[in-house]
């Protein structure tokens, strides 16, 4: 088996582009959105021993598949692990004071303390957290470093409570009410700043190192929400990248991107069934809506926070009738689509698997094409994990310091 060390950001890169590329019909295609996967024809073995696990296996498959996969006698399971398998970067090993999370939830707060070990600040470093909420982060940076930390953040109301906790705690952080895609934001970056930011999300992190690249700052980058960019199309920020999606012919849509950041941490079991339920009266939704449009085709209808939904299927059928401009009749019978809405959820789970793989490769070239965009531009990228992914899956880390 190849190996790809952490060091080796090109040839990882390259290699994740081809698998990518060459298994794009297996992954592109979300299984929600047919009754048939696009790919079950050509490949009826592989449906068939997915159809056949038992809930266990795919509970066990959800959490980790790369251990013991039956997938591997048609995809290249093993090699994918090993190119994905990022380390853990180094870290000063100082637990913050508990009493510095006061006013931050406990899973967000364990991810700034993780962060924050993993900043390597320079005694010159202007440190500037970039889409700063409430000022979390910054407060806890500027207490760490015992440091004035800039935080900018386009809501007023999230300043206003920023600089209320900054006051009540002591912390020197300067709360300024800055949309950061606006272009005198630059204004902010110099060769001294070192800009952080913690699951910042697509066009605002693209922004960041934008920027960063124009000025010659330092980054401490923890990436998030890829696909949430104006463009409907993934134009690759590296070079390197372009060049890789031009020979390989790989074309990436926002949708595409989803599938980065799906996988997500176990919910209580409550949640859970929650959105089993959810799922699966959207499928019956889906059987009923193309026979009353007299349509084979997915018709796309808005999820609903916790709590919101109907309190039955034919309420959840005549809200999103109602909502697409399809009329129920009243006497007809919803029971045979409800069923048809869990059996096809039992199916959908099974053949989601083919992408849950695809999910950390896909994350992770687009964390080393982000990396690639700052070696180009002449800068010491280092890329690792920050903290355990049970902590935040999103624990990919980019450190980078002008060359």
């Amino acid at each position: 088996m190849p190996k790809h060390p952490a060091s080796s950001t090109e040839p990882r890169f390259a290699r994740l582009t081809s698998l990518l590329a060459e298994w794009q019909s297996l992954w592109r295609p979300a299984p929600f959105m047919y009754r048939r996967p696009p790919w079950q024809e050509l490949y009826p073995d592989l449906a068939d021993v997915l159809l056949r696990l038992d809930d266990l296996q795919v509970e066990r498959l959800q959490a980790n598949p790369w251990h013991d996969s039956p997938l591997r006698d048609w995809l290249p399971v093993a090699e994918m692990a090993e190119l994905v398998r990022l380390p853990p970067l180094a870290d000063e090993a100082v637990p913050l004071p508990q009493a510095w999370g006061q006013h931050v939830g406990g899973r967000k707060w364990q991810q700034i303390e993780a962060f924050a070990r993993h900043l390597k600040a320079a005694p010159q470093d202007t440190l500037l957290d970039w889409c700063a909420g409430k000022g979390h982060l910054a407060r806890a940076l500027a207490r760490c470093h015992s440091a004035e930390v800039i935080a900018l953040e386009w809501q007023a109301s999230l300043c206003e409570e920023g600089r209320r906790l900054a006051s009540a705690q002591q912390a020197p952080v300067h709360m300024q009410q800055q949309d950061v895609m606006a272009v005198e934001t630059g204004r902010f970056l110099t060769p001294q700043t070192h800009v952080v930011a913690l699951h910042a999300c697509g066009d605002l992190h693209l922004r960041l190192l934008e920027l960063t690249a124009a000025s010659g700052s330092a980054v401490t980058l923890a990436p998030c929400c890829y696909h949430r960019t104006r463009e409907a199309d993934y134009r690759p920020v590296s070079r390197r990248g372009r060049e890789l999606c031009v020979r390989h012919s790989l074309h990436l849509e926002r949708n595409d991107l989803t599938l980065a950041v799906q996988e997500t941490v176990t919910a209580p079991r409550g949640v859970r069934r929650h959105r089993e339920q959810a799922n699966a009266w959207r499928l019956g939704f889906d059987e009923l809506q193309r026979e009353l449009r007299g349509e084979d085709g997915y018709l796309p209808v808005p999820s609903l926070a916790y709590g919101r939904m109907p309190e039955s299927f034919g309420a959840f059928c005549h809200w999103a009738a109602q909502l697409k401009g399809l009329v129920v009749p009243d006497s007809l019978d919803l029971t045979p689509y409800e069923r048809a809405g869990w059996q096809r959820q039992a199916e959908v789970k099974r053949m989601e698997l083919v992408r849950h793989l695809f999910r950390r490769p896909l994350e992770t070239w687009l964390v080393l094409d982000r990396a690639l965009l700052m070696k180009e531009s002449g800068y010491a990228v280092e890329i690792g994990t920050f903290c355990a992914s049970e902590l935040t899956p999103r624990n990919l880390l980019i450190r980078a310091r002008k060359a």
